[in-house]
């Protein structure tokens, strides 16, 4: 189809853009490298339509122009589309607003000398008629060609401005004749449903400008249920207003975890349209919870406090299941004692989907699973508490930077000068400012001190050289010795320098001793911080099991798996020892993952079928199959595995059902099967085999040796 065919559809609204599609996200170089193929000639890729009688809901779209057949939706090539419209014809189509465009390339200009295309630059352009705005060449009365060749070779050679004038002419006719330039066409069939159209888009796209999981699975969610997108958006501008910035990536992940109680991007995208809309309620509640608990109580003022927004998926997923609220004080203190630790040691810097669905599984399975977050954090990193030497060279980049910002609010900083508590927001002219107590320029005005040396530099600027300060503060204090400006401090306001970690003795406070003042600071802020993560967790978390009613409800998952039985055939109605086999896979996925739970007695549904036909085989004992259960894990899998996993049993609806608690195990376990040793993990809410060169991949990344 023509480029203008397109363009003239889109204005009359024959091709319309699902509301399920994410933005304009092309950038100006991207816009511009497609005017620059197009006028050479090169291919640029095409579109895929749907046509369908049935049509999603449209952007900014209400009701399709009365006609009969069916609707042309645009599922790929609406960057390509949404540039050309605005290049050729100088306007938005209308299925954007002006605020949804975050790069306009309206600004382009042509070199019709030399099909030359760049941005307006006044320095470059400013006198040489050459350039035309590209727009502006689509507008017969707008570039005259004889004109500009006029201008350029004066009047004494006709011949030569006859020359130059049919030159560009030839290159603005190139530049016009991209209107007639044929985009391939491909065609969704029409009795496509949406979900068939979207992943047929998601198989285009990953040749384009691939979607990330987050788009993808907003691009699922809002399929089903249009106003996704804006609802986030607006929540996410409320967020930003009280000082945290909520990206739609965050938003995704969190209504992902608010309505499958997992943390991975494609748990959600079969879920139906009333569960999406359940959890966005949920989640609006959960997030205005947060936003009030945390400043008071975690002293986190803004998502500037935070290194990642990841770092609350969990305590979404907490309070998901908990109706939006902690259970009481002890439970608060635990929770953002972790948070700290989470924030302190990168739990989410690296393997970011993996860990938080660990992490979110463990909230899924425990009523208090604050102190069962921690240790995946002690195993990650070694411990949790923090050593005067992990500040050595640290700079402002690092999370124990802000860690540090959180502990002086905790302890009432003030502003060294006006007084203003630091826990408060002042505006731009008293923001929170990072202060070097030792000024840069005095220190390298010393011998000692090199500003072209990385190491110098890395130990000057430092978290232990640093205090937080409003921007007139700093401002006023310059570069003032310490030992000119800390006395007069501690008596205007006394307490404002310890409870910025300065070290009191004034005698480190002297440039030449600016080694032993970083020393003696590093020892105070890690003793500080170790007591005040201690003091939040003084009582002891009141940790057990969920029940298991409630775990069934919430269906099988990453660690939680259903067997309507260990060894009964329903189907034949008779015993099958063969059927072990999949409890016995269960269980060694669990072991090599991050633990969980498997349910004997229940379907996949989670419709109770109960153990009386399994304890008919064991007399009807529970202790003999418990028996029985044990002795299949340690003949196939190594009697060690013994400490890392529990049996239990549980009435539910007045039927018996058998829990084995299966924790990770320190070392990697297979699982002894007919047709030889076999690795099993968890993916999803399944248990996979891995073959030869996969386990030894796995083996490397999960477990030290």
């Amino acid at each position: 189809m023509k480029v203008r065919e397109l363009l003239d559809g889109i204005r009359k609204s024959d091709i319309v853009l699902p509301e399920f599609q994410r933005e304009y996200v092309w950038t100006l170089d991207q816009a511009k490298q497609l005017m620059v193929s197009l006028a050479r000639g090169y291919p640029v890729g095409g579109i895929l339509l749907w046509k369908t009688d049935a049509p999603p809901e449209l952007k900014n779209v209400d009701t399709l122009p009365d006609r009969l057949g069916t609707a042309q939706v645009l599922l790929d090539g609406q960057q390509r589309l949404t540039t050309l419209h605005m290049l050729l014809t100088g306007d938005i189509p209308s299925f954007y607003t002006a605020a949804e465009i975050q790069n306009d390339p309206r600004n382009l200009f042509v070199n019709l000398q030399d099909l030359d295309f760049q941005y307006y630059q006044a320095s470059r352009m400013r006198g040489d008629p050459h350039w035309q705005r590209v727009i502006d060449c689509f507008d017969t009365s707008q570039v005259n060609p004889l004109q500009i060749a006029s201008d350029k070779a004066g009047a004494d050679d006709g011949a030569d401005v006859m020359v130059l004038a049919q030159h560009l002419l030839d290159n603005l006719n190139r530049i016009r004749n991209i209107n007639e330039v044929d985009l391939p066409e491909q065609v969704v069939p029409s009795d496509a449903d949406l979900d068939e159209a979207i992943n047929i888009f998601d198989r285009i796209n990953s040749q384009g400008t691939k979607l990330t999981d987050a788009e993808l699975a907003l691009t699922h969610i809002t399929g089903k249920w249009p106003r996704a997108r804006r609802a986030m958006k607006a929540k996410a501008q409320e967020c930003g207003e009280r000082g945290f910035d909520f990206s739609l990536t965050f938003m995704t992940r969190a209504l992902t975890t608010a309505v499958t109680k997992r943390a991975l991007f494609e748990a959600v995208h079969s879920r139906p349209r009333d569960e999406l809309e359940a959890g966005w309620t949920t989640l609006t509640r959960i997030l205005d919870y947060l936003l009030t608990i945390l400043p008071p109580r975690a002293f986190v003022h803004s998502t500037s406090d935070l290194n990642t927004t990841n770092a609350l998926i969990p305590l979404v997923a907490h309070l998901a299941i908990n109706r939006g609220r902690f259970a009481d004080e002890s439970s608060i203190h635990h929770a953002i004692n972790w948070l700290y630790a989470a924030l302190m040691w990168g739990r989410y810097t690296g393997q970011t989907d993996q860990r938080l669905e660990a992490d979110v599984q463990l909230v899924v399975r425990e009523t208090e699973p604050w102190d069962a977050l921690r240790a995946n954090i002690a195993e990650q990193r070694g411990r949790i508490d923090v050593k005067a030497a992990d500040f050595e060279g640290r700079g402002v980049q690092h999370a124990l930077y802000r860690a540090i910002f959180i502990l002086a609010k905790a302890q009432s900083a003030v502003d060294w000068f006006n007084g203003l508590p630091l826990a408060q927001t002042h505006g731009t002219r008293y923001g929170i400012h990072s202060h070097h107590i030792f000024p840069q320029a005095r220190l390298y005005a010393q011998d000692e001190w090199d500003s072209d040396n990385y190491m110098h530099r890395q130990v000057v600027n430092e978290i232990a050289n640093r205090a937080f300060l409003t921007a007139e503060t700093n401002i006023e204090l310059s570069a003032t010795p310490p030992a000119d400006y800390l006395p007069a401090i501690e008596d205007r306001h006394p307490g404002a320098l310890a409870a910025q970690f300065v070290p009191m003795d004034p005698q480190l406070w002297h440039i030449e001793r600016f080694p032993d003042f970083l020393a003696a600071r590093r020892e105070i802020m890690a003793r500080k911080l170790n007591e005040f993560m201690a003091s939040l967790i003084d009582e002891p978390e009141r940790t057990h099991q969920r029940p298991i009613t409630d775990l069934i409800s919430l269906g099988e998952s990453y660690v939680l798996e259903f067997k309507s039985s260990l060894q009964w055939d329903a189907v034949k109605n008779e015993p099958n020892k063969a059927l072990r086999q999949a409890s016995l896979k269960t269980v060694n996925a669990l072991l090599n993952s991050q633990g969980g739970t498997l349910v004997i007695g229940v379907e996949d549904d989670g419709s109770i079928y109960g153990l009386d036909r399994d304890l008919s085989l064991t007399r009807g004992s529970r202790d003999r199959f418990e028996q029985l259960v044990a002795t299949l894990v340690a003949d196939s899998m190594g009697a060690s595995t013994a400490a890392y996993f529990k049996v239990r049993f549980e009435d539910v609806e007045e039927r018996s059902v058998c829990v084995v608690d299966v924790e990770r195990s320190p070392e990697p376990v297979f699982l002894t099967t007919p047709k030889g040793r076999v690795f099993y993990i968890r993916v999803g809410n399944t248990s996979r085999a891995l073959d030869h060169e996969e386990t030894l991949k796995y083996v490397e990344a999960n477990w030290d040796h």
